[in-house]
C-alpha cells in the first residue's frame, strides 16, 4: 500500500481509536510529512535500517532559512512519529521496518525556567487595577501559578467547572487524563472579583472583554479566550514587574511545580497535581529543588581554604 495513504489512515486512527488531541495530530503529520518527502520512497518495504540512519543524520544536520537546526528533542519527537508509524503498519501485517530497530538519541537535560518567589509576587502586584480586564488578568495569573494548569486546559475551562466554594475542580489534560485541581484562597478570591465583573453569558470561564466582542458575541461568536492571548498577558505583565527573565504561562506551570518541591512536597503527588502519566517527567523539578545537595556543598566545599 502507498505510504501517503497509510500516514492518512494512521492520523485517523490517532484521532478516533487512539482519541488523540488534534494538536498531537498536527504534530504527528508534520513530522511524518517531512520523513516522506525527505525519504522519496513510496511502499512500507522501501522503509529500511539504512534510511533511517541517513534520515537521522539529515535531521541532525537540518538547518531553516534563518539558520536554525533542530533540538535533539524536536529531533526525537520526528523518531518517535515515525516508530509509532512503522508500528501501525506493522500491526496491519504489512512487510516494512521493524519500529524496535528505531532507537531514540540521547536526550539533552531540559532546563526548567521557573520564578522564584519574589518575581510570582511581582507579578501579581503589576496584575493591579479593578477594571474587568485587569481583574480578567489576574486571575488567570493567579490560576496558573495556583493549579499548575497547562495554558490549553486553562483557555478550555468554563464557569461551571469550576468550584469556588470547595476549591477544587477536575479538569481534562494530556491524552483525555482527568485529575482534580486545587486552587489557593488568594486564587478564589481573584476568580470571584473578576467573574462579579462579567456582563456577558459567555460559558467560558475567561472572555475576550470590550464592546466589539460583545457585538460578535449577538453574531453567535464565542467570547473564549486563546492560547496565544493568555501567552501575551503574561508576557505583558511579567515585563510590567521588571522581570528579565522569558516568562510564558508554562513558566508558571514549573514555578508550581517547584514551589511544592522546595516546599517539601513529594514527587508521587506534584505528579498527580501536575497530570503527568509517567514521574520520570516530575523528577526533572528535583535537579533545581533538591535543597540537601545545597547543603551538603555548604558543609563540606572549600573548608581549607584561607
Amino acid at each position: 500500500m502507498d505510504l501517503k495513504k497509510l500516514k492518512t489512515q494512521y492520523l485517523e486512527h490517532l484521532e478516533i481509536e487512539k482519541d488523540r488531541s488534534q494538536k498531537t495530530i498536527e504534530n504527528y503529520d508534520h513530522y511524518l510529512a517531512r520523513f516522506l518527502d525527505w525519504a522519496k520512497v513510496s511502499s512500507p518495504a522501501g522503509i529500511t535500517d539504512e534510511l533511517v540512519r541517513s534520515y537521522r543524520l539529515h535531521l541532525n544536520r537540518f538547518s531553516d532559512v534563518k539558520g536554525k537546526s533542530l533540538k535533539k528533542i524536536t529531533q526525537n519527537y520526528h523518531v518517535i512519529a515515525l516508530r509509532n508509524f512503522l508500528k501501525f503498519i506493522a500491526k496491519r501485517d504489512i512487510k516494512t521496518l521493524s519500529a524496535e530497530k528505531v532507537e531514540l538519541g540521547k536526550r539533552e537535560d531540559r532546563q526548567i525556567d521557573f520564578l522564584e518567589m519574589e518575581e510570582v509576587q511581582r507579578l501579581f502586584e503589576a496584575a493591579g487595577g479593578m477594571d474587568p480586564k485587569s481583574l480578567r488578568d489576574k486571575a488567570i495569573i493567579e490560576l496558573l501559578f495556583s493549579s499548575g494548569l497547562r495554558v490549553s486546559e486553562l483557555v478550555n475551562l468554563n464557569r461551571d467547572q469550576v468550584n469556588l466554594k470547595t476549591g477544587e475542580f477536575s479538569v481534562r489534560g494530556k491524552g483525555g487524563k482527568v485529575r482534580v485541581v486545587f486552587i489557593s484562597d488568594q486564587a478564589k478570591s481573584a476568580l470571584e472579583r473578576y467573574i462579579e465583573k462579567r456582563m456577558d453569558v459567555d460559558p467560558a470561564l475567561f472572555a475576550r472583554i470590550g464592546i466589539k466582542h460583545l457585538e460578535k458575541k449577538n453574531k453567535a461568536d464565542n467570547l473564549r479566550i486563546t492560547p496565544r492571548t493568555v501567552q501575551r498577558i503574561v508576557k505583558y505583565y511579567a515585563l510590567k514587574a521588571g522581570i528579565v527573565k522569558d516568562v510564558h504561562p508554562h513558566t508558571l506551570r514549573h514555578s508550581f511545580a517547584t514551589d511544592l518541591i522546595q516546599n517539601g512536597a513529594d514527587i508521587r503527588s506534584v505528579q498527580e497535581m501536575l497530570g503527568h502519566s509517567s514521574v520520570t517527567t516530575t523528577q526533572i523539578y528535583t535537579h533545581v529543588t533538591n535543597k540537601q545537595l545545597k547543603e551538603v556543598h555548604k558543609a563540606f566545599h572549600g573548608k581549607r581554604r584561607k
